[in-house]
């Protein structure tokens, strides 16, 4: 077949797109699609994943080689722009500065899901103002062992906080084991003061329901849900509504009403059952932009918190330390400097850490370390819910999941020694050999 017949033209909107490889298999596994089904999917959604991008520079994340091959970050714009695209130039915390695509439209929304973007990561920022967010975004994060009926009832108490605070959230699941809560705001507030606002959020849900909510940026110090107030840092994306996922039914990240949050299941939503849903309901964020609230409360609670004694908490590793911050040491290594004045002259204790799983795809990882726990059912039993270290990795261009077990809960004796991971694909590590 020559590369001509393999190409497909759609019309959209007076807009020729062509779509390249149309029957390259994106999933496999679950669920069968191919690119032209993606693309034929984002179409039948338009409206819905275009009320979370439009008008917002977009970081394309571009699975080329389908949804359960490595993905890569694209921040600049492609050469081969159609003219009928435009960017946006953003600046990023480093002092570097990108051309960014900008999507105003279904042809454009099926351009970039060519490109491999099945899942959409704009900024909460708009065109016309790149400096001040009009969005502020709650992401639950929950960690390993941590039930599904606590993430629902965590975004309840959310709501019940926002609305307290004259704001309105408006919730969806991500896709895979968490939930976004998104909220509309006046664009008047930097980026370090929205995420001033998520932080004393964060923290107010952890107020409210202890046992259940953490707003702890170290993992060791975190226990069920984390409200990853960073994401609201600048340069942070998250993806939105409609966004399909990288697991095997090609779930996607549903946008929903309040009142389906306490009964609503994550697998329920997915390429195959969001266009039928969406045809009958609509779209339960159209509203979104009618009314953007004040962050005055949330900043006022800010204020609160640090008259108090609690200042900024641990910003990305990526950032240049801000003022007020503390520190950027994990606790354990903290306190490990206090208690030894001459600790460089006494070896610092290591705690008993081995690696599980290192994939590109989190599901994998998870599966390995469901393995790892079959294989030593007598360690894993003593394990702790903060003793499973999930960690999101970046590189330079790719991204993957690393899993951990600090097994400090078990004995000596029963410590199943270092293995080979299982995956071990860490995309990093032949450039990292290079480099050594």
């Amino acid at each position: 077949m020559s590369k001509e017949e393999a190409v497909e033209v759609l019309s959209i909107a007076g807009r020729e797109v062509r779509v390249t490889h149309p029957s390259k298999a994106y999933f496999t596994r679950q669920t069968k699609l191919s690119k032209l089904d993606l693309v034929r999917y984002y179409l039948s959604i338009a409206p819905g994943a275009l009320g979370g991008i439009k008008d917002r520079p977009i970081v394309l994340k571009r699975f080329v080689n389908g949804a359960e091959a490595e993905a890569f970050y694209q921040k600049r714009a492609p050469s081969d722009l159609p003219a009928w695209l435009r960017t946006v130039t953003l600046s990023f915390p480093s002092g570097r500065t990108a051309e960014e695509v900008v999507v105003d439209d279904a042809a454009g929304l099926a351009w970039i899901v060519n490109l491999g973007c099945i899942e959409l990561h704009p900024h909460p920022v708009r065109s016309g103002d790149l400096d001040h967010p009009n969005e502020l975004r709650v992401d639950l994060d929950p960690g390993p062992g941590v039930v599904w009926a606590d993430v629902r009832r965590v975004a309840l108490e959310v709501q019940a906080l926002l609305e307290e605070l004259g704001l309105r959230g408006w919730p969806k699941t991500s896709g895979s084991r968490g939930m976004h809560v998104n909220v509309r705001i006046e664009p008047r507030w930097s980026f370090t003061e929205v995420r001033r606002a998520a932080l004393a959020l964060s923290r107010a849900v952890e107020r409210r329901v202890p046992a259940l909510a953490s707003s702890k940026w170290w993992k060791e110090e975190r226990h069920g849900v984390f409200l990853d107030y960073n994401q609201n840092a600048k340069d942070r994306t998250t993806c939105s509504a409609y966004s399909v996922r990288p697991l095997p039914d090609a779930r996607v990240s549903a946008p929903l009403h309040w009142h389906e949050v306490p009964n609503c299941e994550p697998a329920d939503f997915t390429v195959l059952t969001m266009p039928a849903r969406f045809a009958e309901i609509g779209d339960p964020y159209a509203g979104i932009d009618d009314a953007p609230g004040s962050l005055e409360p949330l900043l006022e609670l800010a204020a609160r918190d640090e008259t108090e004694g609690l200042g900024d908490a641990p910003w990305p590793p990526h950032f240049r330390k801000m003022e007020g911050e503390a520190p950027r040491v994990a606790p354990s290594r903290a306190k490990s400097s206090k208690a030894q004045p001459a600790a460089r002259k006494a070896p610092r204790t290591k705690m008993p850490l081995v690696v599980i799983a290192n994939s590109p795809h989190k599901e994998a990882a998870l599966a390995g370390l469901e393995r790892w726990k079959s294989k030593h059912p007598e360690a894993a039993g003593l394990l702790a819910v903060d003793d499973v270290l999930v960690d999101s990795m970046r590189g330079t261009s790719s991204t993957w999941t690393r899993i951990r077990v600090n097994l400090r809960h078990v004995p000596e004796e029963l410590r199943p020694p270092q293995e080979t991971p299982d995956p071990d694909d860490d995309p990093t590590r032949e450039w990292r050999s290079k480099r050594a």
